[in-house]
């Protein structure tokens, strides 16, 4: 089995994914993992290359001692640098095939959508995993419109063999809500980076995903 193999078999196993930039302190994250955070995403655009570099190998070493997935937002060259799992790219990034062509096979790509036509794109351009969203709007993606509950609704009847993750406004008090729609893994960001105990928070959204019929192993 080769690395990247080894890694999309760890990303079918993945329910929460938490996306956090430099200012979550490490204990924090360490504990959101032992949560059951199964995948990193380090997003921060204040940071220089170098700075990014750093906090990197710090979420690097963290999620290495978990099992846990790291992943750059919208970089490749520094996922390549940072010696991360995976990259993500929105709608209006480097396209997924020119992603490919620069990370290798190994490392995992994931894409954003947020329409059904995006959708219907994503599934056919190589990334080996879809965020749906956002499901409702969240000041982490000011502008962004909502894509409701029916998108998550028809990314669970179109892309059932493709992990996806639904994104957006998710939380203990609204997860019941996207999981009863379709979705058996989440992104989250101000649910697990703000809560009070990240490792509760994330210990709880892993029960609400892992609860739903084919949880466990969709």
């Amino acid at each position: 089995m080769t690395g990247g193999d080894t890694r999309r078999a760890r990303l079918a196993r993945a329910h929460l994914y938490l996306v956090t930039d430099s200012g979550m302190p490490m204990q924090r994250l360490d504990a959101a993992l032992t949560g059951g955070v199964a995948m990193v995403q380090l997003r921060d655009r204040s940071l220089d290359d170098g700075a990014l570099l750093e906090v990197a190998a710090r979420f690097r070493e963290l999620c290495d001692r978990h099992g846990a997935l790291f992943w750059i937002n919208d970089r490749p060259d520094l996922a390549r640098a940072a010696g991360a799992d995976g990259v993500h790219v929105g709608q209006d990034d480097v396209a997924v095939g020119d992603v490919r062509a620069e990370v290798g096979e190994d490392v995992l790509i994931g894409l954003s959508t947020h329409t059904p036509h995006q959708l219907e794109a994503a599934l056919a351009s190589g990334a080996d995993q879809l965020s749906v969203g956002p499901v409702w709007e969240t000041p982490t993606k000011p502008g962004r419109a909502a894509a409701g509950l029916d998108y998550v609704r028809h990314a669970a009847r179109r892309a059932p063999e493709l992990p996806w993750f639904a994104i957006g406004g998710i939380d203990t008090g609204t997860v019941g809500q996207v999981v009863e729609a379709g979705a058996r893994r989440i992104v989250v960001v101000r649910a697990v980076r703000d809560a009070t105990d990240p490792g509760a928070a994330a210990a709880a959204l892993v029960e609400a995903v892992n609860g739903a019929p084919g949880g466990t192993t969709q």
